[in-house]
């Protein structure tokens, strides 16, 4: 393990759970502080902290809602206080409710953007006056924007924009040695996927890509720990669809 002194600091939004919790606990496997995000699952992140601590890690749970701005700015400073200056920002942060369109709410349609979009943008704001320069951001996306699949209008409108941000803001960043990409999982087994959903219907999921199953959480966060690692400092504005090849 690096000295406190030179070690990285990454900070995951949603990442208490699912996919986040996934890539917090690699993040800290790779040797890098984590900043584990949060807006109701304190049991959650409380846990995963200790986790990551008893296996000789740093970490800390940071409660803010990202959709809105000055929670965002608070959870940037706590961190910086507790662990450091970031290195590594990943958006996990995310919401999920399939409906048709015509059956689609307003409120659903603000609470998808709020957090989806709104959510990354404020984040990806913040980082741009006080993440470390050669650190690496990760927004994660999905593969439902390749597939328009019917039901998922609102959110994948809200994950292309996404994506678009990743794009642009990677060139916003010039002459920091920042990189700014996405990834984009297929169907993954989490709750958020699960929810409401026949036995059928994830079987019918499973057997969409040519590999045949649904991913893990794990499948994502080694994706994460490529982009936010070395290796990958040549890959910037892209979209990496980790989806088994559905699409």
């Amino acid at each position: 393990m690096s000295t406190q002194a030179q070690q990285r600091i990454a900070l995951v939004t949603g990442g208490s759970r699912g996919i986040g919790a996934a890539i917090a606990r690699r993040l800290a496997r790779d040797g890098f502080a984590v900043a584990i995000n949060y807006a109701s699952s304190a049991a959650e992140a409380d846990a995963l902290v200790r986790d990551i601590q008893q296996a000789g890690g740093r970490a800390a749970a940071v409660r803010a809602d990202v959709s809105r701005a000055e929670d965002v700015r608070a959870m940037f400073g706590q961190v910086e206080s507790e662990l450091g200056r970031i290195d590594v920002l990943v958006n996990s942060a995310g919401i999920l409710e399939i409906k048709p369109l015509a059956e689609t709410s307003d409120e659903l349609f603000e609470r998808t953007f709020a957090i989806n979009t709104r959510g990354t943008f404020n984040t990806l704001r913040e980082a741009a006056a006080r993440l470390a320069d050669g650190g690496a951001i990760v927004n994660v996306s999905s593969t439902t924007v390749v597939l328009n699949l019917p039901g998922y209008s609102v959110y994948i409108a809200s994950k292309a924009a996404v994506e678009s941000l990743t794009q642009v803001f990677a060139k916003e960043l010039r002459g920091r040695r920042i990189t700014v990409n996405a990834v984009a999982p297929g169907p993954v087994a989490t709750e958020l996927f699960m929810k409401g959903k026949s036995a059928e219907l994830i079987e019918h999921y499973a057997k969409m890509p040519p590999l045949e199953r649904l991913g893990q959480p794990d499948d994502i966060s080694g994706v994460v720990s490529f982009l936010a690692g070395p290796d990958a400092g040549w890959v910037n504005g892209q979209v990496l669809r980790a989806n088994g090849g559905i699409a």
